[in-house]
């Protein structure tokens, strides 16, 4: 059977979205970048970067913790946690739930994160290594955990049902929307705020994956150095980011009225029991999970309008994406495919949720947003990626990628709300 002849309570719905991203601080600001494609990749400001291979990321420049936390409460939270914070108010407040009048134990909160408070983490061995442990701020350990997002997020809002934190690096937001999704399906909660944040560009961050050559090295203009399924793509960029989203039982959004903006289908997590970084080169792992989400949705795959791929800008990544896309819907399929990354830069656990966030977006005004800078076409990526140029079409159903190190695969696919 596919998803509409799931009982209400089985069947999962979107009903408030928050977005804090290098294109914009909320998600209207952030699908207006995406449309006029818009870059949101720039020269590195954090630290001075000018030594190093990769010199560009995705940074959020004008984002003030203190306009959205209290400043004493922000100072005790990581910047990945501040970003999550930040987002699920606009989350909240779109999906206009009154968590005062909900049953509290029945909403959950589920985030993905890839790396926790990495940059925490690296000023603090530099305190340990120059001035000894006991100089070591007391707030450390509880602000670099990848866990305290979602513990935030659920102390701040007065959550108090299921917590847990997806850490399964590049596809950890698209993992914990899953996650959030059977956790509703099981009736374990009738609403889970979920989706994921990261806050991790740091000099040992951008040293480490500088040294496994897996960034771009493009220094005259950030806006072109992520360029997805480019026969001159050269590695991603680094960046950061938060998407959440208010997700509940179909049964419980009625219930209360609420305005829904999308519903989530169909999910999939799967390991490519492969390797610690490259993907399978056959694409087997991803279609895999491509498979098993449109199984779980009940869908074939001609029902499909829309891919937003993983699309990292890597010359491995992006061709066994390809393969595994042609493995799934046909060496011929039309369905356009775009990247998001091409703007955004790839903000690791976080660039699932972001995606997610343009996926109900396109079912919501049907309109595609671009992957930009595609000049140079791949010969062998060889697909509709939907080049430079936003694109109206129908899409009643998308389909969002993430494949992350270590073979982690995760797929969701978000439909067009039918009651």
């Amino acid at each position: 059977m596919d998803w509409r002849e799931r009982d209400k309570n089985q069947r999962v719905v979107i009903t408030g979205m928050g977005a804090i991203t290098p294109m914009g601080l909320n998600v209207d600001q952030y699908w207006n970048s995406l449309v006029s494609g818009t870059s949101g990749i720039d020269f590195v400001t954090t630290f001075d970067a000018s030594e190093y291979p990769c010199v560009v990321a995705g940074e959020i420049t004008d984002f003030d913790p203190k306009n959205y936390i209290d400043g004493k409460q922000a100072r005790r939270m990581s910047r990945f946690t501040q970003l999550a914070v930040a987002a699920t108010q606009e989350a909240i407040r779109q999906s206009e739930i009154t968590i005062e009048n909900e049953d509290k134990e029945g909403i959950g909160v589920i985030l993905g994160n890839g790396i926790g408070g990495y940059p925490d983490t690296e000023e603090q061995v530099r305190v340990l290594a120059g001035r000894g442990w006991s100089k070591i701020s007391p707030l450390y350990m509880s602000k670099m955990l990848p866990n305290m997002a979602a513990a935030n997020v659920a102390m701040q809002f007065g959550l108090e049902g299921y917590n847990n934190t997806a850490v399964t690096a590049c596809a950890a937001g698209t993992q914990a929307m899953g996650d959030a999704v059977n956790i509703i399906r099981a009736g374990k909660a009738h609403t889970m705020v979920t989706g994921a944040c990261e806050g991790a560009i740091s000099p040992l961050g951008l040293a480490a994956f500088s040294a496994m050559r897996a960034l771009s090295q493009r220094k005259e203009n950030p806006t072109t150095a992520s360029r997805p399924f480019d026969a001159d793509r050269d590695g991603f960029v680094p960046a950061e980011a938060a998407g959440i989203f208010v997700i509940e039982s179909l049964d419980h959004a009625l219930g209360r009225g609420a305005n829904i903006l999308g519903e989530i289908i169909g999910t999939a997590s799967t390991s490519d029991a492969h390797d610690f970084v490259a993907p399978k080169e056959d694409g087997s792992g991803a279609a895999r999970t491509m498979r098993l989400a449109l199984k779980d949705a009940g869908v074939q795959p001609e029902m499909i309008d829309y891919i937003n791929a993983h699309g990292t800008s890597t010359p491995l990544g992006d061709l066994a994406e390809t393969t595994a896309i042609k493995n799934v819907f046909g060496k011929q399929t039309k369905i356009p495919v775009s990247s998001t990354k091409s703007m955004s830069g790839h903000p690791l656990g976080a660039s699932g949720a972001i995606e997610a966030i343009a996926c109900v977006q396109s079912v919501q005004t049907n309109v595609i947003h671009p992957t930009i800078n595609l000049e140079n076409p791949d010969p062998e990526c060889d697909l509709d990626y939907v080049p430079n140029q936003a694109r109206e079409a129908q899409v009643k159903i998308a389909l969002s990628n993430s494949f992350g190190f270590g073979g982690q695969n995760a797929c969701i696919l978000i439909a067009e709300y039918e009651s």
